[in-house]
């Protein structure tokens, strides 16, 4: 009996395959950062260490606009994150209008 022969594939299936996998590794390492930068913003406001959440939260709100600019996350996602995170590192600061 006769091996059986494997289906043949386009060039460019194999090349959408090829590209799949590089392109899902970008997104996946892209936002496992937003996540660290997020969390780092989280536990400096946990220290209530208020320089160090100003100095993560430029760095996690700098690297959210990038990621939305570049289509890893939507719009709405990347200002929803923004905020709530700004929302964050403002309720441990002292009111400015006090």
């Amino acid at each position: 009996m006769p091996a059986k022969v494997a289906p043949k594939k386009s060039q460019s299936a194999i090349k959408r395959a090829r590209q799949s996998v590089v392109l899902t590794l970008k997104n996946k390492s892209f936002k496992n950062m937003l996540k660290t930068l997020s969390k780092k913003v989280e536990k400096a406001v946990a220290d209530k260490n208020a320089d160090s959440a100003r100095t993560a939260l430029k760095e996690a709100v700098s690297a959210v606009d990038k990621a939305a600019r570049n289509g890893f996350v939507h719009n709405n996602t990347a200002s929803r994150r923004v905020s709530r995170l700004t929302r964050l590192v403002n309720s441990m600061l002292p009111s400015e209008a006090a």
